[in-house]
């Protein structure tokens, strides 16, 4: 491989790498999230073995709505993962078609494609999560504070 088609591999992924780049970005925002649910779940176990059984009902539903919610996050950053498992993937497909001469028709554009919908599905199941979110929110303060919130 000459200097000259190494040149072009590299220009080729500064793109893709900047893609990456994004999409850690919001990968470790969501494995931050992900992490908050998680920690609340824990406490309200704990919380769960120590009150009267007829606060248990409300700790119950409070914590499958926070179950829920790590399912959904979960999923966001399965898609977000994939995402960039994509992006890779076009990079070693430039790799594979400067250096070797192995070109797959519309690979690279079905590549990218599936990187943005797998970007896109992230987003969204991390959207439901924020629903999820307040609707645990709603819940707890209607339970706890007696206070009904609308909207």
């Amino acid at each position: 491989m000459s200097p000259t088609s190494l040149g072009t591999i590299l220009q080729a992924s500064i793109a893709p790498c900047v893609l990456i780049s994004g999409v850690g970005l919001v990968l470790l925002a969501l494995t931050n999230r992900l992490g908050r649910p998680i920690d609340r779940v824990r406490e309200l176990s704990a919380e769960f073995r120590r009150v009267p059984s007829g606060e248990k009902a409300v700790l119950n539903h409070e914590i499958r709505i926070l179950y829920r919610r790590c399912h959904l996050l979960r999923l966001s950053v399965l898609f977000a993962a994939l995402s960039i498992f994509a992006v890779a993937m076009i990079i070693l497909a430039f790799f594979a078609t400067y250096a070797f001469g192995l070109w797959v028709p519309n690979l690279v554009e079905v590549l990218f494609t599936c990187s943005l919908i797998c970007l896109m599905l992230s987003l969204g199941f991390f959207l439901a999560d924020v629903h999820q979110a307040l609707a645990s929110l709603r819940v707890e303060v209607r339970e706890h504070l007696q206070i009904e919130l609308h909207g």
